[in-house]
């Protein structure tokens, strides 16, 4: 088995860097997001000046140093989501190319095959995620509004964030493969997980000021798996964070495997009985 999972991700990946094409187009949409949204919204403009201002942009932010820390951290788990949506257009294409046909009459099983191409594809998310978190520090050093870590990260708060980011782009990448392998149609596709993606995405705490959120927003978005993912970066990253937040970022973290657990639960099955032997 781990022989198959092997030679099949590994295919994955060649395909995936033998298309810099995809890969530049991938980390536009980061890259605009930081350099124009972030850098246009200066949310301390809009609070009267002093220590009331202060204290409450510090409750609306969560205890981030300014919004574009607080947008920044909320845009890894962003683009960890957003990145793994043509994981299940890829497989679709394969299907009318005869590609996915072709590997399902190997001696690789179906559990084998969809393993493959999660491990692949979850390569590129997570690796923009951390492209996301450097480049806003990088903005910060060039002059321009930038990622300010306040807090001392420990070994234990990089392993979080890393946990966090690992898990919050895997469990998406899962379910949008099974998306993919249960659908035929790319126009059918798209429409279902923009369906699922788009509500997701705006329901949760990773753009919008947690402190500007009406309260029935705030309760839905703190069940958010993309909220959960990115409170862990939050607290790590700035100093003073953990009294704005009910738990630690291992509690949160634990949220989030339970979600993860759920999802790959679900698109186990789906991807088991779309790959199964028709007759």
């Amino acid at each position: 088995m781990r022989r198959a999972i092997t030679a099949l991700t590994r295919r994955e990946l060649l395909r995936i860097a033998r298309n810099p094409q995809a890969i530049i187009t991938s980390l536009l949409l980061p890259i605009l997001y930081l350099v124009l949204f972030g850098q246009a919204f200066n949310l301390s403009r809009l609070v009267p000046s002093g220590a009331e201002g202060q204290a409450y942009l510090a409750s609306a932010l969560l205890g981030a140093p300014s919004y574009f820390s607080y947008f920044s951290a909320g845009m890894a788990g962003f683009v960890a989501v957003t990145a793994t949506l043509f994981l299940g257009a890829n497989v679709i294409f394969d299907r009318l190319f005869g590609v996915l046909k072709r590997t399902m009459a190997t001696p690789a099983t179906p559990t084998e095959i969809f393993t493959s191409r999660l491990l692949a594809g979850s390569v590129q998310p997570i690796g923009l995620a951390f492209l996301v978190l450097g480049l806003a520090v990088l903005l910060g050093k060039l002059g321009l509004s930038g990622l300010d870590v306040t807090a001392s990260v420990t070994v234990v708060g990089a392993a979080e964030i890393v946990a966090a980011v690992v898990i919050l782009s895997m469990m998406f990448a899962s379910l949008f493969l099974a998306i993919g392998f249960s659908i035929e149609q790319p126009q059918t596709y798209f429409a279902v997980v923009n369906a699922i993606n788009l509500p997701v995405l705006l329901t949760s705490a990773a753009l919008y000021p947690w402190g500007i959120l009406p309260s029935w927003l705030q309760t839905v978005a703190a069940y958010n798996p993309i909220t959960l993912a990115v409170e862990v970066i939050r607290e790590n990253l700035f100093a003073g964070a953990t009294a704005y937040y009910t738990y630690d970022p291992a509690v949160y973290l634990l949220g989030l495997l339970g979600w993860a657990l759920a999802m790959f639960l679900v698109a186990i099955l789906l991807a088991r009985r779309a790959l199964a032997p028709r007759h």
